[in-house]
C-alpha cells in the first residue's frame, strides 16, 4: 500500500489528487507540520509514504518516476518526496527538525501577561499550521545520510510555481510535452545494439505498453520468453528443415519478448528482486539450451556437433567473464588521482564515438545478443547446425579478440590503482577452492615481493600446461593428472596476493577457459556416445555458478557463501576430479562420472541460488548496459 499526504489544501482546478490516485496512492490532506507528522505516523510501517506540495504542477509520469520506483529508499522531484519503510525514520527526524514541528506546552496564552512570550507562542502555532515543503525535507534526508534519488526528467515538467503567472506557464509547459510519448521512449534502453535499437525496440515498446495495460508483469513476460526459447530449442532438436525454420522464428520472437520484459519494467516501474534474478540468468539459459537443441537436431541427421556446441558455450561464457572481471577491477579504480577513463585509449574511444556511424559499427563488432541471436536464427533456418556453430565460433572469437585487446591496452596505459574491494571481487570471481587456498596460504608472504605481472603469467602457464597435456595425450593417460597437480599449485600461486595488478583482471577468465576447455578435450578424447553431452551439462552447471557469483557481486551482497565454493571443489578441485576420472575410468564410466558431477553441481548451486534470490536480502540487480 502507498499513502500520499498533501501538505495543504489542493489548488482549485488542480488534478493532483486524481493523478496521485491513478498511481495507486491513498491521498490525505494535512493542515500543517504537526498534522503532516500525525498523518505519517498513522501510515502502517510497511507502507510507502509520499509528501507532496499541493501547488505541484507537472506530468503524471514525473510523479510516477519519483514516487513509485521500488529500487530506491527515498526519491524526489520538485514538490514531491517519497520514502520506503527503511527511510521512514529519517523522514520522521527531518519532520521533527522542521519549523513548527511542535507547539509550546500550554498553548496560546500560557505565558499571558508577557507580550514577547505571547508573540513567540503565536508564531509557533502559526508555524505548526504552515505547510511542509517536500524539497526541504529531501535536503534534510540527504544531510542525514539517506540518499534521495532524483530521476532524470528530460522534457518532463515537475515544479512548484510561486504565483498564478508561473503556474499558468507551468501548465502550458505540461501541455506542450506528450507524457505518454516520453514514457514510451524512456522504456527503451539508452544504450543498446544496432539490431535491437532499429529492428526490435521500435515496436516492442508498444508490446510492453499492451502488456502493462492488461496487468501482465515483467516476470511473466520473462518466463514466456524462456518458454518460447525452449520450444525453439525443441524445434531445432527435430533435425528437420521445417523444425529449423520454426526454431529460427521462435528464437527471434523469444528475443522480442526478452526486450519487452525490460521495457515493461521500465514503462511501469515494476522492478523486483525476482525479476532481476530471472532476467540475469534466463538469457544465458535460453541461448545455451538452444545450442543443445541444435546439437540434438544435428545428431538426428548423423552429424555430431556436440564439441562445437560446447566450444561455442565456452567461448561465450569466457567473453562474459572477461567483461565482468574488467568492469569489477575498474569499478572504483583511480589513476594518478583521477578517473581511470583518462588514458590515450579511452581518448581515442571518445573521439570515435563523436563520429556517429562508428558508434554502431563498434557495437556490432562485439556481436551483442541482438546481432548474435539474429545471426543464429537466420542461419538455423537456411543452413545446418554445423554452419551455425562455425559462424558463432568465428564471430564470437573475433569479438573476444577485439574487446579483450582494447581492455588490455586501456589497462596498460592508464596505470590504475585498484581498491581492496576490486581485489576481493576478482578473488571471488577466481572461484578458488580449498586446494588452491592451501597453496596460496603457504606462499602468501613470499608472493608480496614478486613482480606485478606474475599472477597472470603463472595462471596462463598452469592453464596452458593443463589444456595442452590433455589435448596431446591419449585418453586414460596419467600425464593430464600430473598437469592437473601443477595446475592446482599455479592456481594457488596466482591468487597468493591481492589481484591489484594492471592485468590481474584476466586471471579469472584464464581459470574459466582452463577448466571448461579441459572438460571439453577430455570428453572428446573419450570418444564414446554421451561423453560430450555430459560435458556440456557439467560446463553449463558450473557456468551458472559463475554467472550467479557475478550478479551477487554486482548487487553489493558479495559472492556466494564460502561453503558453497568448497562444496563444489573450486575450479581446481573440479578439474582434478575430472582428470582423475579420465585417468582411472573406462570411457563409459567416465561419461557416467561427468553426468553425476554435473547433476551434483547443478543441484547444490541451484538450490542455494534460488534460496538466496527469493530471500529478502537479495539485491535488485538490473542489467541496463550489458550488450553481450
Amino acid at each position: 500500500m502507498s499513502t500520499a499526504i498533501l501538505t495543504g489544501p489542493p489548488v482549485p482546478g488542480s488534478s493532483l489528487e486524481g493523478d496521485l490516485r491513478s498511481l495507486g496512492f491513498d491521498v490525505r490532506i494535512a493542515s500543517g507540520t504537526e498534522d503532516t507528522a500525525a498523518l505519517i505516523a498513522a501510515v502502517p510501517g510497511a507502507d510507502r509514504v509520499a509528501v507532496v506540495d499541493p501547488r505541484f504542477v507537472g506530468h503524471v509520469h514525473a510523479l510516477r518516476l519519483a514516487l513509485t520506483d521500488p529500487r530506491f529508499p527515498a526519491a524526489a522531484v520538485a514538490g514531491a518526496l517519497t520514502v520506503q519503510p527503511e527511510a521512514r525514520p529519517a523522514l520522521v527526524r527531518a519532520l521533527s527538525a522542521a519549523p513548527g514541528s511542535g507547539v509550546p506546552a500550554g498553548g496560546v496564552g500560557a505565558q499571558a501577561g508577557n507580550a514577547a512570550d505571547d508573540r513567540a507562542t503565536l508564531s509557533a502555532v502559526q508555524a505548526a499550521r504552515s505547510p511542509v515543503v517536500p524539497d526541504a525535507l529531501a535536503e534534510a534526508l540527504d544531510a542525514d545520510g539517506t540518499a534521495v534519488h532524483r530521476p532524470e526528467l528530460g522534457s518532463l515538467v515537475a515544479t512548484v510555481p510561486g504565483d498564478p503567472q508561473a503556474r499558468n506557464e507551468a501548465r502550458q509547459a505540461v501541455t506542450a510535452v506528450d507524457d505518454e510519448a516520453v514514457r514510451l521512449r524512456s522504456a527503451v534502453k539508452a544504450r543498446d545494439g544496432f539490431f535491437t535499437t532499429f529492428c526490435i525496440s521500435p515496436y516492442s515498446r508498444y508490446l510492453a505498453r499492451w502488456c502493462a495495460r492488461r496487468g501482465l508483469t515483467p516476470n511473466q513476460v520473462t518466463t514466456a520468453s524462456l518458454l518460447t526459447a525452449l520450444i525453439a530449442a525443441g524445434s531445432a532438436a527435430t533435425g528437420t528443415r521445417a523444425g529449423y525454420i520454426a526454431a529460427g522464428l521462435l528464437l527471434l520472437f523469444s528475443f522480442v519478448l526478452d526486450c519487452t520484459d525490460g521495457q515493461l519494467a521500465r514503462y511501469s516501474l515494476q522492478y523486483s528482486t525476482m525479476g532481476a534474478w530471472l532476467d540475469a540468468t534466463f538469457d544465458r539459459a535460453k541461448e545455451y539450451a538452444y545450442y543443445a537443441g541444435l546439437a540434438l537436431g544435428a545428431a538426428r541427421g548423423g552429424d555430431d556437433v556436440w564439441a562445437l556446441a560446447l566450444g561455442a558455450m565456452i567461448l561465450q561464457t569466457c567473453r562474459h567473464v572477461v567483461d565482468f572481471s574488467f568492469n569489477e577491477a575498474n569499478h572504483d579504480a583511480t589513476a594518478a588521482g583521477k578517473s581511470v577513463t583518462g588514458s590515450p585509449t579511452a581518448a581515442l574511444s571518445d573521439k570515435l564515438d563523436s563520429i556517429g556511424w562508428t558508434v554502431w559499427v563498434r557495437r556490432m563488432i562485439v556481436l551483442p545478443i541482438g546481432e548474435r541471436w539474429a545471426m543464429i536464427a537466420v542461419l538455423t533456418a537456411v543452413t545446418t547446425p554445423r554452419i551455425v556453430f562455425y559462424a558463432l565460433l568465428i564471430g564470437c572469437g573475433l569479438a573476444a579478440c577485439y574487446t579483450t585487446a582494447g581492455r588490455v591496452l586501456r589497462s596498460l596505459t592508464r596505470k590504475a590503482r585498484r581498491t581492496d574491494r576490486a581485489a576481493q571481487a576478482l578473488a571471488d570471481l577466481a572461484d578458488s577452492g580449498p586446494l588452491a587456498e592451501a597453496v596460496a596460504g603457504g606462499f602468501k608472504q613470499r608472493a608480496q615481493s614478486l613482480p606485478g605481472f606474475l599472477p597472470l603469467a603463472i595462471a596462463l602457464l598452469g592453464g596452458t600446461v593443463l589444456v595442452a597435456t590433455a589435448a596431446f595425450t591419449d585418453y586414460g593417460s596419467l600425464w593430464p593428472a600430473v598437469a592437473a597437480v601443477i595446475y592446482v599449485v599455479t592456481s594457488g600461486l596466482a591468487v597468493a596476493r591481492p589481484l591489484k595488478g594492471a592485468l590481474d583482471w584476466l586471471v579469472p577468465p584464464v581459470f574459466r577457459a582452463a577448466e571448461y576447455c579441459t572438460v571439453l578435450v577430455l570428453a572428446a578424447h573419450a570418444d564414446v556416445n554421451g561423453a560430450l553431452p555430459a560435458a556440456f551439462g557439467l560446463v553449463a552447471a558450473v557456468a551458472y555458478h559463475h554467472y550467479d557469483t557475478v550478479y551477487r557481486i554486482r548487487g553489493g551482497t558479495g559472492a556466494p557463501p564460502h561453503w558453497l565454493v568448497r562444496a563444489i571443489g573450486g575450479h581446481e578441485g573440479r578439474i582434478l576430479a575430472v582428470v582423475l576420472a579420465a585417468a582411472l575410468l573406462n570411457n563409459s564410466d567416465f561419461t557416467l562420472a561427468l553426468t553425476a558431477l554435473a547433476v551434483a553441481v547443478a543441484l547444490v548451486v541451484l538450490v542455494e541460488s534460488i534460496r538466496f534470490w527469493v530471500s529478502s536480502g537479495a539485491p535488485a540487480v538490473h542489467d541496463e548496459g550489458e550488450p553481450a
